[in-house]
């Protein structure tokens, strides 16, 4: 037989039986022989036996998996078991064979983990606060301030201004003959006009915790006060009242002008008019319009009888005007403000840069304390924003306040 066709049990076989002719044998060559052949048995038997060892490592793994599985099974269904359900397994033959009295025990119980997956919860769950990103900046309800821009700005180290308006011109200058006595002139004496600083302030408390622990929200809200104490400004310089302590504003002082637009249709008209009255009133020329939005949108949209917009489209200029289509185009080529500062249904046109001039002492004044009231032993901090204005309109006449007329049905 080939030794390469051997069984194990062969090949140990053939090796005792090479053991006893070697033992036997008279002849050099017949040990020889043996031993080459003996050599190339103990090849063989050392691939078989490697064989055999690896075989039953497979089939060793192969019991423990199972056996594994039948254990994974048994602690399954003993964590799904109740405390009561477990009695039951372990004692219940026994409960049924007793007559008398008796003790029982059975295996100590044990409350192994739930089988249901750890979860995050989503945004409603015990992780919400580590899931969920929070994104510090503010959306707020802005408006820039504008009006503020448009008057001229001076300082003042007293609590009021006092400045002169000038008189009515009675005669005028004429031509006259040779020897003819000359016209006389004379101007009536100025009026004086004395505008007090009006201050304008708020309040905010935050706590200590804030301070340190939202530093975010603390600027926010600072910045916030002092953009709501500009808008205050802004209002006051056009509608103040000049009841103590309200400013008087541009639209409550004598000796502005005023003009009532003839019609819907002549409301840009009445815009123009009021620019040529400021100049033929003081030589003065306008420089800014403000208007309310809405009554800027009305103009905006304003159409020809061919139905095209008179401020260009909504893609370019008028009748395909290749220069570009503005978003806010001016009225009258003078600087347009267009903000809510000045009520629906009115314009104002003026010369503000030369007709009047607003005033401010010391500026923008922040201060903070937490030795207000009983704020310190509640760990309080008190913010105070600031501002004294005064506005002196020196030539009411620059000024104009065009009253629309309204679309009729």
């Amino acid at each position: 037989m080939n030794i390469s066709e051997m069984t194990l049990n062969d090949v140990e076989k053939r090796l005792s039986e090479l053991d006893e002719e070697v033992r036997g044998a008279t002849a050099a060559e017949t040990v020889e022989a043996a031993s080459k052949e003996k050599q190339d048995l103990l090849i063989r038997h050392g691939e078989l036996k490697d064989l055999q060892q690896r075989k039953q490592t497979a089939l060793n793994l192969q019991s423990g998996q199972i056996a594994g599985m039948v254990i994974e099974q048994k602690a399954t269904e003993e964590t799904s078991m109740n405390i009561g359900e477990h009695f039951i397994k372990h004692c219940g033959q026994s409960l049924k064979s007793r007559k008398q009295r008796f003790s029982l025990e059975a295996p100590e119980y044990q409350v192994r983990a739930a089988t249901d997956p750890h979860v995050t919860g989503s945004q409603t769950g015990v992780f919400a606060g580590i899931l969920n990103e929070y994104d510090t900046r503010m959306v707020r309800n802005y408006r820039r301030p504008t009006v503020s821009d448009i008057f001229t700005w001076g300082t003042i180290t007293g609590q009021a201004i006092t400045y002169f308006v000038e008189g009515a011109r009675e005669g005028n200058m004429a031509t006259v003959a040779e020897g003819a006595a000359k016209p006389q002139i004379k101007y009536a004496d100025p009026t004086s006009q004395t505008d007090a600083l009006t201050k304008i302030a708020g309040v905010i408390k935050i706590s200590d915790e804030m301070t340190t622990d939202l530093p975010f929200m603390v600027s926010e809200i600072n910045g916030r006060l002092v953009y709501d104490l500009s808008l205050v400004v802004e209002s006051q310089l056009l509608n103040g009242s000049g009841t103590a302590p309200n400013l008087r504003g541009l639209l409550n002082r004598s000796g502005i002008q005023t003009l009532t637009s003839a019609s819907y249709m002549a409301n840009a008209d009445s815009l123009f008019m009021a620019k040529t009255n400021i100049a033929t009133a003081t030589g003065l020329n306008a420089d800014a319009i403000i208007i309310n939005p809405a009554d800027y949108q009305n103009l905006r949209l304003s159409k020809d009888s061919n139905n095209q917009y008179y401020g260009g489209g909504f893609f370019q200029g008028q009748y395909g005007n290749s220069s570009g289509l503005e978003w806010e185009p001016p009225l009258w080529g003078l600087r347009t403000v267009v903000t809510p500062a000045v009520a629906s249904g009115m314009a104002i046109v003026g010369a503000f840069a030369q007709g009047a001039t607003a005033y401010s002492k010391g500026g923008v004044v922040i201060e903070s304390t937490n030795s207000n009231e009983d704020d310190f032993k509640k760990n309080l901090i008190a913010i105070r924003a600031e501002q004294r204005i005064a506005l002196a309109v020196r030539i009411p006449a620059a000024f104009v306040k065009v009253t629309f007329a309204t679309l009729v049905p």
